[in-house]
């Protein structure tokens, strides 16, 4: 088995507890954060597969852009939740 196989079955492991865990966990925030490791260790894959566009779009948009939007409208509904003031 060479090197690259290993490393790939390695990260291909790591995401598949990380999705297990986004699944199982009961706190929403750490749910977000397991589905943002999810996208992060499939950009890391993507870069194993020689597609370095893919996997700088893949980081970019599914794990840093989707992550921040996912905690943003969270503070925002736990700030409606709390009596807070809604832009409406």
């Amino acid at each position: 088995m060479t090197l690259m196989l290993a490393l790939s079955l390695l990260v291909c492991a790591a995401m598949l507890g990380a999705a297990v865990l986004a699944i199982h966990v009961q706190r929403v925030a750490v749910a977000i954060l397991a589905a943002g490791l999810v996208s992060l260790l499939a950009s890391v894959q993507f870069l194993f597969l020689a597609a370095p566009d893919v996997a700088m779009t893949e980081a970019a948009i599914g794990s840093g852009l989707t992550t921040f939007l996912f905690f943003f409208v969270l503070g925002r509904i736990r700030g409606r939740e709390q009596g807070g003031k809604g832009h409406d």
